[in-house]
């Protein structure tokens, strides 16, 4: 039985670390100002793969350069996209307006995205992270990753109450 223990709080042991290190790169992140998005086309290929999160530092809009992937509110719906600066205008009140490009598309996004848009540039990617943050964020995989939670707490008491049971058993024995 105290080998079982052993290999049990082992097993527990990696599945906690795994989903804390899980919950850090969703979430705690968010503690160091990054902002957390999924990619969902394939219009940044192959710098963003479909899947992938990317980690978004809030810039500065005057820091922006031509070259830059910036990430942006696209529109009134608060989709967020993120592209290639390809050109920057400055207007005579100083508002900065920066022209798009997804790099696997072939030509200029259609509109300029307005300074007041930019949510910041990204500073890093895990590839296919980003299913599984899409998978956790809608049912059914919300109820799924509330219900494991629940059972990863049950599994973890699980050998005390193997332990106590079998206990009940030697004394009703003797």
């Amino acid at each position: 039985m105290e080998s079982f223990k052993k290999i049990w709080n082992g097993i527990t042991t990696v599945i906690v670390i795994l989903v804390v290190i899980l919950a850090i790169l969703l979430a705690g992140v968010r503690l160091f100002g990054l902002q957390v998005f999924t990619v969902l086309s394939g219009s940044m290929e192959p710098t963003y793969h479909v899947g992938s999160l990317i980690y978004v530092k809030k810039t500065d809009p005057a820091e922006i350069r031509i070259g830059d992937p910036i990430t942006f509110v696209l529109n009134e719906k608060l989709v967020v996209a993120t592209h290639r600066v390809v050109g920057i205008d400055v207007d005579e009140e100083g508002v900065i307006r920066f022209h798009t490009k997804g790099d696997a598309n072939e030509s200029e996004d259609g509109g300029t995205v307005h300074q007041g848009n930019l949510l910041g540039k990204p500073v890093f990617t895990v590839p296919y992270l980003g299913y599984v943050a899409n998978f956790m964020q809608n049912p059914p995989g919300t109820y799924i990753s509330i219900a494991g939670g629940a059972i990863l707490v049950l599994l973890m008491f699980l050998p005390e109450l193997i332990g106590a049971f079998i206990e009940d058993d030697k004394k009703k024995e003797e």
